[in-house]
């Protein structure tokens, strides 16, 4: 294995400029690291709902997908390089058949929230949506890998579902949207 970090600063940031795995430099705010980012930002907020009471098989499934989305952000550090094989998207494809299998079918768009982890697994999708924006943005002006793209696509739909199976946990609810001109006030 690499280096370990035994000093955490480095000041070769202080620039605006950052390293990648491949030992280039980029700007901080480069499409590249954008992408990484924005996936770090998912596995912290996978996280964060991680911390809740949850279901013992999307506990296992999180965990799962926390390791995944480390080999990704690793991938996208290092130009060139592969980690996302077309297994993990398969992966989550059963997982989201095995988790939808049991819900009701779904026929009125539902809002972010009906629990506490219900919540925070929306919030870990919307990330991951914003991860997949990002990805296809650097797609645009590199060669990426697509098992990348799909990864992130199917991981948001899954946490759409987990989302789903959260808010009915321990006899929680699904918030219905209800358009502006149906509500009373």
């Amino acid at each position: 294995m690499g280096n370990r970090l035994s000093k955490i600063y480095t000041r070769t940031g202080d620039k605006g400029r950052t390293g990648l795995g491949d030992g280039s430099r980029v700007d901080k705010d480069h499409l590249r690291v954008e992408a990484y980012g924005t996936v770090d930002e998912t596995n912290s907020a996978v996280g964060l709902l991680l911390t809740s009471d949850l279901p013992d098989p999307v506990r296992a499934c999180l965990d799962r997908i926390q390791h995944e989305l480390f080999d990704l952000g690793g991938e996208l550090s290092m130009p060139g390089y592969t980690l996302i094989p077309d297994g993990y998207v398969d992966g989550l494809e059963k997982d989201l058949d095995a988790f939808n299998a049991d819900l009701p079918p779904l026929k009125d768009f539902i809002l972010p929230g009906g629990s506490e982890a219900a919540a925070r697994c929306h919030l870990a999708r919307t990330i991951a949506r914003r991860a997949e924006r990002r990805l296809i943005s650097l797609a645009r002006e590199e060669d990426i890998n697509t098992a990348a793209i799909r990864y992130l696509n199917r991981l948001s739909d899954l946490l759409f579902v987990i989302a789903r199976v959260l808010a009915r946990h321990d006899g929680g609810r699904e918030v219905i949207w209800i358009h502006g001109d149906q509500r009373t006030s």
